[in-house]
């Protein structure tokens, strides 16, 4: 395919163990950014190398999603593009490796653009697909994230206590890549997280810690989320500052702290899930043995 620059060392690529392909798209599932800074965070802590990209000629409007020029530390001129790269990280021993892909959704072809995700997929031999959301909920700021799963897999979905997706309606490149990798016949599960509505646009390292932590119990791939309670604590405390300061806004936040706590966690909690992920795996393969 074309539109898939692929640069992988073959080498690199054969020593990858039992690959979870992850994607997160800056866009309509990117509220706060906390699901494109969730991958980010995962390329800056493990060890990363590039193995390929997405040619972005055919899938952008450009006017809508303009390149940028600068320059680089030598001083020499240049255009940055919208990117969407292909990175292969190797995580600790025993733990799966990852591909993962953050970067825009394209305004365009996302038929063609979701085939590409596939064919890397396929390239990488990832086994499954993990796609890292986040939307503008009724979740304050002063609470845990809510962090939804789901998968069209029935069996994934009954095994890890996911939902099987009921939406209709209009849908994203991530919806579309679901149905892609649905009908090649790959494992998939999405992950969201809830943002405050009322801060949509405010970085939000408590929604992406949330998201890395329920990424790590369902995969068993070690995010070093921990490392977020500082930037998450900060965080929460500007935020409770500047709510502080309007009563109506306030009156509001514990209205939605009521209903939060009256309800019931969105996903099943323990460290069983990515056992169980595990099982559901090996069950794949038993399936289709000379599938590679």
């Amino acid at each position: 395919m074309d539109e898939l620059r692929w640069t992988a060392d073959d080498l690199l690529v054969s020593r990858l163990d039992r690959p979870i392909l992850v994607v997160a798209f800056r866009g309509l599932f990117d509220a706060a950014g906390s699901a494109t800074s969730a991958v980010e965070w995962l390329v800056e802590r493990l060890d990363s190398s590039t193995i390929g990209e997405i040619d972005p000629e055919t899938f952008f409007d450009f006017t809508q999603e303009r390149p940028f020029v600068e320059f680089d530390g030598h001083g020499v001129r240049r255009v940055r593009w919208a990117a969407n790269r292909v990175l292969a990280v190797r995580t600790p021993e025993g733990q799966r490796d990852l591909v993962l892909v953050a970067g825009v959704e394209p305004h365009l072809r996302w038929r063609t653009f979701t085939e590409a995700l596939r064919e890397a997929a396929t390239r990488t031999g990832s086994q499954m697909v993990v796609t890292l959301g986040s939307m503008s909920g009724m979740s304050p700021h002063s609470r845990p994230p809510a962090v939804t799963g789901s998968s069209t897999n029935r069996d994934l979905a009954e095994r890890l206590g996911l939902d099987n997706p009921s939406y209709q309606g209009p849908t994203g490149v991530v919806g579309v890549l679901l149905d892609t990798m649905d009908r090649a016949g790959v494992p998939a599960i999405s992950l969201r997280v809830s943002v405050p509505y009322y801060l949509p646009d405010s970085p939000n390292p408590k929604a992406t810690r949330a998201l890395l932590r329920r990424f790590e119990q369902v995969t068993g791939v070690d995010t070093a989320h921990v490392a977020l309670d500082g930037p998450a604590a900060e965080w929460q405390l500007r935020v409770d500052q500047a709510v502080a300061g309007d009563e109506e806004v306030t009156e509001h936040v514990r209205r939605l702290e009521s209903q939060v706590d009256r309800s019931e966690d969105l996903m099943p909690r323990g460290d069983d899930l990515a056992a169980e992920l595990e099982a559901f795996l090996r069950d794949q393969d038993q399936r289709h043995p000379d599938e590679d």
